[in-house]
């Protein structure tokens, strides 16, 4: 049987009491990303961040903080947030669920962005969550219904990538996950 991770205790506020003293302290922390990871990330950042300029919304890549609740605080990768929902945004974090949500799948976080992150998200409403799978070469993407994530639509190489909230966005799966063997 699994057990539990052991945690901290910690909370977003306690994080926030820290000193400022140029250490970095997350309350979920987990190994440095493979370079293939990176290269999606800043993919999908500068397609979302151009669709933004073009047609408004904000687009964030990580260490973006997102306070679902004072427990539940998490960094993904890549957020989206829609015009019409710059209420969330803050100086230093984004307050509430964001409409898209990305993770890009790493060994050391798997099971964390699978399980307990699109728990999270699904809890808290994040409307669209993306998991960039790279071990399976293709894009799952959960849909909120119902306050349920319904079975994800897996989009494979060959594929165009486009989103529910992010209206008019258009990308090619294999130019996002680029080479297999980067």
């Amino acid at each position: 049987m699994a057990t539990q991770p052991k945690t901290t205790g910690l909370t977003y506020q306690d994080l926030q009491a820290f000193p400022e003293d140029n250490l970095r302290r997350e309350l979920i922390v987990t190994a440095a990303p493979a370079l293939r990871h990176q290269r999606v990330v800043l993919r999908l950042g500068a397609a979302l961040l151009d669709h933004a300029d073009r047609h408004g919304g904000e687009a964030f890549v990580a260490p973006t903080d997102v306070f679902l609740s004072e427990g539940n605080v998490v960094e993904p990768e890549v957020v989206y947030v829609r015009p019409e929902n710059a209420g969330k945004l803050e100086k230093a974090l984004i307050r509430s669920a964001p409409d898209l949500v990305v993770e890009v799948s790493s060994p050391s976080t798997r099971r964390l962005d699978l399980v307990r992150k699109r728990e999270l998200y699904e809890r808290f409403g994040v409307p669209e969550y993306w998991y960039v799978d790279l071990d399976a070469d293709r894009v799952e993407i959960y849909l909120l219904s119902e306050g349920r994530y319904r079975q994800p639509v897996l989009l494979e190489r060959g594929g165009v990538l486009g989103s529910a909230q992010v209206e008019g966005l258009s990308i090619e799966v294999d130019a996002l996950l680029g080479s297999p063997e980067d």
